[in-house]
């Protein structure tokens, strides 16, 4: 009996790799259930092993228990699926030898044995890059593992715009240094007390920081891209779409809401998120009472043919910022021949990319990796 109760509890989490979360708590589950397949179907088969000596609904226990077992294991085999036809999409959207990394194009997107991989790490320091305001605002950055002038990635954190802070997340910025660019890792004014543009005028704060210590910190200023996750990716689209600048040569785009009046009007699941109430403390308002601040702060209201090439990563699961963000964005960049590439990944939701190895962060990094590497070459 207790064998039974366990797989069917292991079912019931196993349907995450496959459905939206219904719950904040289940969606940080989901995380887990599809970015660390191999540990939850390890405990799915002990389960499963533990229970060969007893006879008692020893049918129905196994036959849930391998179903269960199965749908842990789906996000590998759709990663593979992903991945299959991930190269050639990528290199439609950017061209011949977008694909490939110091000439070698044989890099397979997504690996089973990656998912063993120890993360990478670089020691970064902590610089202040703004001293004018009441609460001084600070940057981790991490140097190019590379000697020279190398591009710099200026990386916004999420947090739904009132949390967070820039040590999140930290694998990617140390894989990236170790490929040869320097990573800017930025805090920035958190609402409510602070409402938007702040946080994309903190944004142009750091680049003026970077370039002004371009020497010192070994920093290209011709090639600057900007990644961003959630609220994050928000602020950093929306300072690419509005701050024209020669060497801003991109923007990486992680799950972020790109029309924040479509938004608004389809809130979020309540028992995940108050998406309304986060986004009125962030912009200062109801969309009936302030509704020029929603357009204003919608990056895909300025988008243009001017506009830098854009990389978009969105989960299908994603609960907390709707694929729509993404599918509507990707409609505005087409319509203004903006080079730019849409990662789908569909068992994924919001974060999937917080295991570097990972079967979403795994393709996320193949992508983010040849993105810069195409637009600052």
């Amino acid at each position: 009996m207790i064998r039974l109760i366990l797989v069917i509890i292991l079912f019931l989490i196993s349907l995450l790799a496959v459905s939206r979360a219904p719950a904040y708590y289940l969606w940080l589950l989901a995380i887990g259930v599809t970015e660390f397949p191999l540990l939850f179907a390890g405990i799915t088969s002990m389960v499963l092993i533990a229970g060969v000596w007893f006879q008692k609904y020893q049918a129905a226990s196994t036959s849930i228990g391998v179903l269960a077992l199965l749908l842990f294991l789906s996000p590998i085999v759709m990663s593979y699926i992903v991945a299959s036809s991930l190269k050639k999409d990528f290199v439609t959207a950017f061209g011949p030898g977008s694909a490939s990394i110091n000439g070698d194009s044989t890099q397979a997107p997504f690996s089973f044995f990656k998912l063993f991989k120890a993360k990478p790490w670089v020691a970064y320091k902590s610089l202040v890059y703004n001293t004018s305001m009441e609460a001084p605002l600070s940057l981790n950055f991490y140097p190019s593992a590379i000697s020279g002038k190398k591009p710099c990635i200026v990386s916004v954190h999420g947090g739904s715009w009132a949390g967070g802070d820039n040590s999140e997340l930290p694998e990617l910025n140390s894989y990236l240094a170790q490929q040869g660019y320097n990573v800017a890792a930025i805090n920035y004014r958190l609402a409510p007390k602070y409402q938007t543009p702040s946080p994309v005028m903190d944004v142009a704060e750091a680049f003026a920081y970077l370039k002004a210590h371009a020497d010192e910190l070994h920093i290209d200023t011709n090639n600057f891209v900007l990644m961003g996750r959630s609220a994050g990716a928000q602020i950093a689209l929306l300072y690419a779409y509005t701050h024209p600048d020669s060497g801003l040569k991109g923007v990486i785009d992680f799950y972020g809401p790109a029309d924040m009046v479509w938004g608004y009007s389809i809130p979020s699941n309540k028992w995940i998120m108050d998406s309304r109430k986060v986004m009125e403390n962030y912009i200062g308002g109801a969309y009936p009472a302030v509704p020029q601040k929603y357009l204003d702060c919608s990056p895909l209201e300025f988008v243009s043919k001017q506009s830098v090439p854009t990389l978009l990563l969105h989960g299908s699961n994603d609960v907390l910022v709707a694929p729509e963000h993404s599918r509507r964005l990707d409609k505005k960049l087409t319509e203004n021949n903006i080079k730019h590439f849409w990662l789908k990944l569909p068992w994924a939701t919001h974060g999937f990319d917080y295991n570097l190895y990972g079967p979403g962060g795994q393709l996320s990094t193949y992508v983010v990796e040849r993105f810069i590497k195409t637009v600052t070459k």
